[in-house]
């Protein structure tokens, strides 16, 4: 096995054997995403099943779907009757014991028909079902009247918005979801919802796709399919998909625009996060870090590029409804989604930032304030340590965003596909900490280096040992 190195260097990978020496305590610290890692190490069930994990019965595959059964279940004998998350909660569980069973029938770790089985449990059927019976998120609503609004008055913002409902807290991109049911009526491939899903799947296959081009790797390439299937049989992303959640094409886009600057292509990773920007508040935070990524691996100019191309795109999609009716637009997607308006938000969950609320005097200003400085903390971060790799990049702005979800008065735990997703999916691309950063040479071609830390050309050359292994992989199994 071989993985080249700017066309000089050879650098083995470690096998299955070397992974399976980590202490499991230590690998489940590590949650989902880490679970997911070794799916990167077989691309279909026909692949030969990872050495040294069945021998020591080390199958994260299995209690990862267990485990999933058993939280899915509690979301449905928890949360209200005639509610989507107990539809959905008791469906899937169903789906992930199912899962769990055929993993425990399967010879492969994380193979693609668990993976389907998996993803037709917890986000085909339950879909279907929801679908047929009218149970929807409050949000596939609003997106729909947003664009209602906007195709009549040119913002898709109540002027004067009162009851929860009026509230639109999501920036002008978000309406165009809604617009095949305006311009085409009631219908099931007009609904909000179904784009949302076509969104993200869009965007995840092109996020894995250009993340892992190249010369195949393990004697074989990537399987863009079997990564995005296990992404989004994630409970976390399940859930929002099947109930008409808004976050998973941001998500996506996010992805994408990761991949791209994983790639050095800073004016496609600006299209991309300059899109998502315009969709929601929540994209924002990664234009910072992925100009950073650019600019550690490439230096000004295609970071210059990258922030001249986002900002504009999103902008272009901001400003038109916010010249339109200024008032509107600060009442609907500044006061509201923070938690600043006289009306109530409906994205209340027992977190950091609402136990702030509900607790303290000036709770509120506090919970402000605390965002404030995790914010200035990781944009400090990212001065005195920029990110040099894209799953460097995605780790600094999925622990911003996790602190941002945590510490905010109005929040969802459901925001949590944010973090997840942005740590899991440098392991399913195989983009570790000290894994490839790729970037464009001068002439244009593609230069693959690796920026572990410490790493001398005698461990670069050397053969397998146990300071190259450990490098290669961050998460140490």
């Amino acid at each position: 096995m071989r993985c080249i190195v700017d066309r000089a260097h050879e650098r083995p990978l470690p096998d299955a054997a070397e992974m399976a020496t980590c202490h499991p305590a230590r690998v489940l610290s590590n949650g989902w995403p880490l679970m997911l890692t070794h799916l990167s190490r077989q691309t279909a069930d026909t692949a030969r099943p990872l050495r040294g994990l069945r021998a020591t019965g080390r199958r994260w595959d299995r209690p990862a779907l267990a485990a999933s059964a058993f939280a899915t279940l509690g979301v449905g004998l928890v949360s209200p009757v005639h509610t989507s998350q107990r539809t959905w909660g008791l469906i899937a569980s169903v789906g992930y014991f199912c899962a769990a069973l055929a993993a425990a029938r399967s010879p492969v770790p994380w193979s693609r028909t668990v993976a389907v089985t998996a993803v037709i449990g917890t986000v085909a059927v339950p879909l279907v079902w929801l679908t047929a019976t009218g149970l929807e998120q409050m949000e596939v609503g609003v997106v729909e009247r947003g664009a209602g609004l906007l195709f009549s008055s040119g913002t898709p913002y109540h002027h004067h918005p009162v009851a929860v409902r009026d509230f639109n807290p999501y920036l002008p991109g978000m309406a165009l979801f809604g617009l095949p049911r305006v311009l085409f009526g009631d219908g099931l491939l007009t609904s909000a919802r179904g784009w949302f899903l076509v969104g993200y799947l869009a965007t995840a296959i092109g996020a894995v796709r250009v993340a892992t081009a190249g010369p195949p790797r393990d004697g074989g390439r990537p399987g863009t399919a079997a990564r995005v299937l296990w992404l989004t049989a994630c409970p976390l992303v399940a859930l929002p998909l099947t109930f008409g959640g808004v976050d998973p094409p941001v998500v996506g886009l996010l992805l994408l625009a990761l991949a791209y600057a994983h790639r050095g292509r800073s004016g496609p990773a600006g299209v991309a996060l300059g899109v998502a920007a315009a969709l929601k508040w929540t994209a924002w935070p990664a234009i910072p870090v992925v100009a950073a990524l650019l600019t550690a691996s490439g230096g000004r100019r295609p970071a210059g590029k990258f922030l001249a191309v986002s900002t504009g795109v999103g902008a272009l999609a901001v400003l038109p409804p916010l010249l339109v009716d200024p008032a509107g637009f600060y009442q609907n997607v500044v006061l509201y989604p923070f938690g600043l308006s006289a009306t109530t938000s409906s994205a209340e969950s027992p977190l950091l930032g609402q136990l702030l609320v509900a607790t303290l005097p000036h709770g509120k200003a506090v919970a402000v304030a605390l965002i404030a400085a995790s914010a200035a903390g990781v944009a400090g971060s990212l001065v005195v340590r920029p990110p040099r790799t894209a799953a460097a990049a995605a780790h600094r702005l999925g622990w911003g965003l996790l602190l941002a979800i945590a510490l905010s008065p109005a929040t969802r735990v459901g925001y949590a596909i944010y973090p997840v997703a942005l740590f899991a999916w440098p392991a399913l691309c195989r983009l570790g900490r000290a894994g490839a950063a790729r970037q464009s040479g001068p002439e244009g071609r593609l230069v693959e280096e690796y920026a572990t830390a410490g790493a001398t050309p005698a461990t670069r050359t050397s053969s397998r040992g146990t300071s190259a292994s450990n490098s290669l992989d961050p998460y140490g199994i």
